[in-house]
């Protein structure tokens, strides 16, 4: 009786652990859905929805390392438009507790942006809080 009680209790707090990070999962997804499909359709506003106010960005050039607001920088540069010619997909999502990394790939005719984004768990509402970025030629 016992060992049923204790494999039932086991099987109960697997489930719900299985739960939550299923729950987590899908609202990282959508969070960085923010991102990818904001940017694709030069909404700002919505790009605006996946990032924490102090979210950084950092990235380097051939001047060398950058580091700047993500959503100053988004605010700057998407103007309304037509929709981007680019294709979008989240390559991955680990989480661990309140943290999370999401890698990102967004191609464009000639070259792809490989992100990584890390976000935070912060008032039960996912964040990115950190963005880093490579840009790849397809002839590379």
């Amino acid at each position: 009786m016992k060992k049923t009680i204790v494999i039932l209790v086991l099987l109960i707090s697997t489930l719900t652990i299985s739960n939550a990070q299923n729950n987590d999962y899908n609202d990282i997804t959508t969070t960085v859905s923010y991102y990818l499909d904001g940017g694709t359709n030069n909404d700002f506003e919505t790009v605006k929805k996946a990032f924490h106010e102090k979210a950084m960005m950092k990235f380097v050039t051939k001047d060398g390392y950058k580091e700047v607001n993500a959503i100053e920088f988004f605010k700057r540069v998407i103007k309304p438009g037509p929709k981007q010619n680019r294709k979008t997909s989240i390559q991955s999502i680990t989480i661990d507790g309140n943290i999370a990394v999401a890698k990102l790939e967004i191609e464009y005719p000639t070259f792809f942006f490989i992100d990584q984004m890390s976000l935070l768990k912060i008032n039960g509402i996912w964040k990115v809080v950190n963005k880093i970025y490579y840009r790849k030629n397809k002839n590379n």
